[in-house]
């Protein structure tokens, strides 16, 4: 996330059968047996997240110690999502852009399949600023949807609405890659887009649990899980602007989102609910060097990929 000084802003057979019973049971169709059966969202596996968070920590401190734009680091990190995505079988393409003179890059991956008339759209960041690995800002969100985007694969999911999933460069010089990316579809296209949801930051280590509150009907899909976790949650106001949502909301698309928190302080009531402390940053690490593995709650980058799963599937039926 950019700083706000820096610009304005069992098995198949037994899956079936029950599917069928259902059906036969409730009158409902064979498909929309199916539909229903396809509901319910995965539980995804943090460790598999923190794995991906190990591998960009690798990339950084084999490149300078950062992951950003113009940056080494920044093209190997984008290869490695990429070659997780292609291999699950994402249709996958790479935009180029220039920023500062120097070249950059968002990752798109497509899933088969769905209305690509109603697109929905998750997004994260993948860069980091120079002073260090980004493994929280961004990280987290980049890890998450990517394991998001596999479960999707591994369930061989069917959307109704076409899912798309995007890597965003040069997120902390302003939104950049995300800025180019909408400035580059036509006005039919930004109109196939159902809703952008961004990702950016996702497990820090004093965190707060906030959704983004742009759009009653996406916000609600995440206060409708954790309220169901009895976890209570905030509106997102710290980030206002200041991310990949707000390219989209300009042009007309619905956002939401999630995040723990950057420079803010936590305050004595958030902290009596979410069990943090007060009086200290969400992330004390926020753009600076020891923003490294060490720097992420690991409770909530469970809890936040989840969420995020359940409202891919939830959105996408």
């Amino acid at each position: 996330m950019k700083r706000i000084a820096s610009f304005r802003r069992g098995t198949l057979a037994a899956a079936t059968g029950a599917a069928l019973t259902a059906a036969l049971l409730t009158g409902a169709s064979g498909a929309e047996a199916t539909i229903n059966n396809q509901a319910a969202a995965p539980d995804v596996d943090v460790a598999a997240v923190k794995a991906d968070l190990g591998e960009l920590q690798s990339i950084a401190d084999a490149n300078g110690g950062n992951r950003a734009h113009g940056q080494p680091g920044y093209q190997k990190s984008v290869d490695f999502i990429k070659g997780k995505l292609d291999e699950a079988g994402f249709t996958t393409s790479v935009q180029e852009f220039t920023s500062g003179g120097k070249k950059g890059y968002n990752l798109i991956a497509d899933w088969k399949g769905g209305d690509e008339g109603k697109v929905v759209m998750a997004g994260s960041h993948l860069d980091s600023v120079e002073a260090g690995p980004g493994i929280n800002d961004n990280g987290s969100g980049s890890a998450a949807i990517l394991e998001v985007a596999l479960a999707v694969a591994k369930a061989d999911l069917q959307p109704t609405k076409h899912l798309r999933f995007a890597w965003w460069g040069d997120e902390e010089d302003g939104m950049v890659g995300s800025t180019h990316y909408v400035d580059s579809l036509a006005d039919d296209d930004k109109s196939k887009i159902d809703s952008y949801l961004n990702f950016d930051m996702l497990g820090s280590p004093n965190p707060g649990y906030f959704v983004y509150d742009d759009d009653p009907e996406l916000e609600k899909v995440f206060t409708d899980w954790y309220a169901a976790k009895n976890i209570s949650t905030d509106p997102e106001t710290e980030g206002d602007g200041r991310s990949d949502h707000a390219p989209f909301k300009d042009a007309g698309v619905r956002v939401g989102g999630l995040f723990t928190g950057a420079e803010a302080t936590m305050s004595q009531e958030q902290a009596d609910k979410w069990g943090g402390t007060a009086g200290e940053a969400f992330d004390p690490c926020y753009h600076s060097a020891c923003d490294k593995t060490s720097n992420i709650d690991d409770k909530a980058l469970d809890l936040n990929t989840d969420a995020i799963a359940n409202a891919i599937w939830t959105l996408s039926s």
